[in-house]
C-alpha cells in the first residue's frame, strides 16, 4: 500500500456478461456500501453491451462502473468501436486502455495506449493504463526494461492522480493461476513509483499502482500488503459477487 493512497478494486469483466450477469453486479453493487467504502474505492467494467444499464443497477452504491476500451476520436466512421464520450454519456467514469489482451490480439503500440488515455482525460474519464512483461521477456530479464518503455511511452504528459490509474499486469500471470512472488511484486511496483516521481514530481507519489494478474480471495491480502500496490484489477474473480467482495473486503484488516 501506500500511504494516504484511496486503493481502487476494479473488476474487468472482459468479453463476459449477459443481462442475467447483472445480478452479479447489483450484488457488488450492495456488497461495497457501508464505512470501507469512504477507504477504498470500487469498479466493475463490464461489457459495452451492459454499459449503460450497469450505471443504472448501482445508482445507489459507491460501486462505479467503466468501460474495458475506447477509441482515440471522438466519433466518425469507426464501425463497432466506442468513443470516451460515449462512454461518458452511458455515466461511466473509468476506461481501461492497453490491457495486454488488446496489445497482443489487436496489435495496440504504446502510442496507441497514450492516443486512447488522451482521448479518456479529453472527455473526464479516468484512464486505466495497464502495463506488463511477457512470459520470455521476463525469462530475458527484461522486465524493468519493458515496463520503463511502457510507462514512459503509454502514459500521457501531465497525467494526475485523479485521472490517471496504472495496473501493472505480468502478462504470464493473467488467467494462468500463477503470481509473481512477492518480493517481484514489490520490485515491480517500487520501480513504477520511482519512474512516477521522476517524471510527475509529488503527483506521482500518489498515481494508484494496481496489481493484476490471477488476484483472487485466497492472495488478495497478502499482494494488496505490499508497498506501492494499491489495489487490484481483477479478472475471472470478479465476475462472481463474493469472490470479488472477499477481495475487496481484505482491506478491512489491512486498513484496520
Amino acid at each position: 500500500m501506500t500511504p494516504d493512497v484511496r486503493p481502487l478494486v476494479a473488476g474487468n469483466w472482459k468479453m463476459n456478461g449477459l443481462r442475467a450477469s447483472l445480478d452479479q453486479l447489483k450484488a457488488i453493487g450492495e456488497g461495497v456500501k457501508g464505512p470501507l467504502s469512504d477507504k477504498v474505492e470500487s469498479l466493475i467494467c463490464p461489457p459495452a453491451t451492459l454499459l449503460y444499464v450497469a450505471t443504472a443497477v448501482v445508482t445507489e452504491s459507491p460501486l462505479a462502473i467503466g468501460a474495458q476500451d475506447c477509441h482515440t476520436a471522438i466519433s466518425g466512421a469507426h464501425t463497432g468501436d466506442i468513443s470516451a464520450e460515449m462512454i461518458a454519456d452511458c455515466f461511466g467514469t473509468y476506461v481501461i486502455v492497453g490491457h495486454s489482451e488488446r496489445r497482443t490480439d489487436h496489435a495496440e503500440s504504446d502510442a496507441l495506449v497514450r492516443a486512447k488515455a488522451e482521448a479518456a482525460l479529453a472527455a473526464d474519464v479516468a484512464a486505466i493504463i495497464c502495463i506488463g512483461e511477457t512470459g520470455d521477456e521476463r525469462k530475458a530479464g527484461q522486465t524493468l526494461d519493458v515496463l520503463e518503455r511502457q510507462l514512459r511511452d503509454s502514459v500521457p504528459d501531465g497525467a494526475t492522480a485523479a485521472r490517471v490509474v496504472i495496473a501493472y499486469e505480468p502478462v504470464w500471470a493473467i488467467g494462468t493461476g500463477l503470481t509473481p512472488s512477492a518480493a517481484d511484486v514489490e520490485e515491480a511496483h517500487a520501480f513504477l513509483r520511482a519512474e512516477l516521481i521522476a517524471r510527475f514530481s509529488s503527483e506521482g507519489k500518489s498515481i494508484r499502482i494496481l496489481y493484476g494478474g490471477s488476484v483472487k480471495p485466497g492472495n488478495a491480502a497478502d499482494l494488496m500488503a505490499i508497498a506501492n500496490v494499491d489495489g487490484a484489477l481483477i479478472g475471472g474473480a470478479s465476475l462472481k459477487a463474493e469472490d470479488f467482495l472477499a477481495i475487496y473486503r481484505s482491506y478491512e484488516t489491512l486498513l484496520a
